[in-house]
């Protein structure tokens, strides 16, 4: 049967017609009495009540239900069989169907009893109450903290019952944004926000500072406190505070929280925020090492509080970039699972969070749980990650291609991340990102195409102070940019940066031992006691792979041979896995002595997995130097495995020996112009 244009149902009476059918069995029964009772009935009504009042005052009540019963038309529970029912509702007019349910609503409403489940079925079958709605919109307001997917599903049935859009437009929109909606809760908050007189503005301010945080602008913040202003913005104080620091407004951030008074009680949430924003500021002060714990305890408090509040950044996230900006990568690690069981920010924060104990994996040379955590934050959420998500995700693959020594790949990061950074800008909380960034621009000779970038990091750090404990690892990676560009001068004014950090953070220390190690390395003129040092020290602040690396290259370089073989054992013994690729078989540890290197069971290719490891790198082009760097062996022994691969593959010239290696690593030779 075709709808009617109008959108109603066919039907011109109140009762239903004498011919519908179900299963060719006449559908109503033989008497008006029963087709009324179904009609009740497949508008909301139950048995045995309440009924409409005229079906409630037939003294023969029980006998029209035992009809209807006999008739097979009612399950056991008194409730109407769902093909009478599909049936009743598409074959009678539309006003006659609300017109019952409004009687039904009348009745519970007198009786005190609260609608329920059945306002969500009303609001379905389009029926306009503002009882109704009224009942959804305190349902939703109920869920929005801890179920928010709910409360969202309940703000859009309320709109259905017609509630109006704006007045409850804030929390609709937290709703939205915490159910991964970005684009959607942007819009709403953007016409609540633009208003004379907006309801509940501190919310939607709340609101659309977290969507322009998790666009990667949170300088449009910021700048959305700054317009609330400190008398509208009250209890939100804290999180316009982390914005404001977030873009290296600091003053800009104290004047606001003196001026905003807060009128909350100190509940686990308020708790949560004060703290947040208070260890933040401590980051930025020469007592940095304070701030941590107050952060650690604001985001146990928040996974306590079990609520998904709008935030620019929750304080799990804030804590954890803490902990990795001082070299405990382990303690942010523990902050990240804690509040991944707890649900702390909601389904929104997840990516954030798993990405974020990926950087932790990733730093502490754990390429295979790095990759693990970056696959369950994409598919934490079935929505697109949001761009500060997609550019952190970019980043990851930057840094685990070039730990891995995986040109290729890291060129196609590279691309990515190229393409990723033009939708983010810089702010505090994407300072490791920029600085990995930083380290391999100058890998590829790309820096040019991030100067500008790095520019607005230090111009950001500059207004905060240059924070030691948020400055420090960017010295380090500018110190690593430096020397892949064989650049002194560019390297002394950040080396000079980490000596006078060094006082105050033992962080600072060891990353200005370990640049001086790199310096005396690269200048052919190092102890190798002093190496191994600085070596073990990155190992023991989390940067394992660095450590080994440093120790590789002056392995390469010394001349003693006793000296090589302890630095290369030292590489081994903070990097046990060298960078042999993520699956492939791994070689047994050679001997301290190594010179020459034993051959191992050969694979099916005639190769061993560490002459796999040795034709990888030579297919690369690779100097013997420089494989003895990638995989930690002598140059000499590097130079050893390519003989014997040539002898065994029966090579004749370099050429010939490159044309068998690929065919041995199954790999097709390069086409010919």
């Amino acid at each position: 049967m075709q709808e009617d244009p109008s959108g109603e149902r066919p039907g011109p009476s109140a009762s239903p017609p004498e011919t519908a059918t179900d299963g060719g069995q006449p559908l109503y029964g033989s008497t008006a009495a029963v087709r009324e009772l179904l009609l009740a009935l497949a508008a909301g009504f139950t048995v045995p009540g309440p009924l409409p009042d005229k079906l409630e005052a037939r003294e023969d009540l029980d006998k029209i239900i035992a009809a209807a019963t006999e008739a097979g038309l009612l399950l056991p529970d008194g409730s109407l069989v769902g093909t009478a029912k599909h049936a009743l509702l598409n074959t009678t007019a539309v006003p006659v169907i609300h017109g019952l349910q409004r009687q039904l609503v009348d009745k519970l409403v007198e009786q005190g009893r609260g609608l329920g489940e059945l306002a969500r079925e009303l609001a379905r079958e389009g029926l306009e109450d503002p009882r109704v709605a009224a009942e959804l919109e305190q349902a939703a307001d109920r869920a929005l903290d801890t179920d928010p997917g709910l409360a969202a599903a309940l703000y859009a049935e309320s709109i259905l019952a017609g509630a109006s859009e704006l007045p409850n437009a804030a929390r609709r929109a937290q709703a939205l944004l915490a159910t991964g909606e970005l684009d959607a809760a942007g819009r709403l908050v953007d016409r609540l926000l633009a208003l004379p007189a907006p309801n509940n503005p501190s919310l939607g301010a709340d609101v659309a500072a977290a969507v322009w945080a998790q666009r990667g602008m949170l300088a449009r913040s910021a700048d959305t406190y700054t317009w609330l202003g400190p008398e509208r913005t009250g209890n939100s104080a804290p999180l316009a505070a982390l914005a404001m620091i977030g873009v290296g407004d600091a003053a800009g951030a104290e004047a606001l929280l003196t001026a905003a008074r807060s009128s909350g009680s100190p509940t686990l949430l308020a708790v949560a925020l004060s703290q947040a924003q208070e260890g933040l500021l401590r980051t930025l002060d020469e007592r940095p090492e304070l701030g941590l714990p107050e952060l650690i305890r604001a985001s146990d408090m928040m996974n306590a509080a079990g609520t998904a509040l709008p935030m620019p950044e929750v304080p799990a996230v804030l804590a954890a970039l803490c902990a990795l900006h001082g070299g405990e990568p382990a303690v942010a690690d523990t902050v990240l699972r804690a509040a991944l069981a707890a649900g702390q920010g909601g389904d929104s924060a997840r990516p954030r969070l798993f990405l974020l104990q990926a950087w932790c994996a990733m730093q502490q040379d754990n390429a295979d749980d790095a990759r693990l955590a970056i696959n369950e934050a994409v598919k934490a959420n079935p929505w697109k990650p949001a761009p500060r998500d997609q550019f952190l995700l970019a980043v990851l693959e930057v840094g685990l291609a070039r730990r891995g020594g995986e040109v290729h790949e890291l060129v196609l990061a590279w691309d990515r991340a190229r393409e990723a950074m033009m939708h983010v800008s810089v702010d505090l909380y994407s300072l490791l990102p920029w600085g990995e960034l930083l380290i391999a621009a100058a890998r590829l000779r790309e820096s040019a195409k991030v100067s500008h970038y790095l520019q607005g990091v230090w111009e950001l750090l500059d207004r905060l102070g240059n924070p030691p404990l948020w400055s420090i690892p960017l010295h380090w990676a500018a110190i690593q940019a430096a020397l892949l560009a064989e650049s002194p001068e560019e390297l002394a004014p950040h080396a000079a940066a980490l000596v006078r950090a060094a006082g105050n953070s033992h962080y600072a220390a060891v990353l200005a031992e370990a640049g001086k190690a790199w310096v005396s390395v690269l200048a052919g003129r190092f102890d190798a006691h002093d190496v191994e040092t600085a070596a073990r020290g990155l190992a023991a602040v989390g940067m394992p792979w660095e450590g080994a690396r440093l120790a590789g290259h002056a392995a390469a370089r010394v001349e003693e041979r006793r000296d090589m073989v302890k630095l290369l054992a030292c590489a081994r013994d903070i990097h046990p896995q060298a960078n042999t690729p993520a699956g492939a078989n791994r070689a047994p540890k050679p001997t301290a002595a190594e010179e020459p290197a034993m051959p191992v069971a050969a694979e099916s290719s005639g190769l061993s997995a560490r002459e796999r490891e040795v034709a990888r790198l030579v297919l690369e082009g690779r100097t013997y130097r420089e494989i003895g760097e990638a995989i930690y062996i002598s140059p000499r022994t590097a130079e050893h495995h390519v003989a014997r691969m040539r002898r065994r593959l029966g090579a004749e010239n370099r050429s010939d020996l490159l044309v068998r290696l690929r065919l041995a690593l199954g790999e097709a030779p390069p086409a010919r112009d």
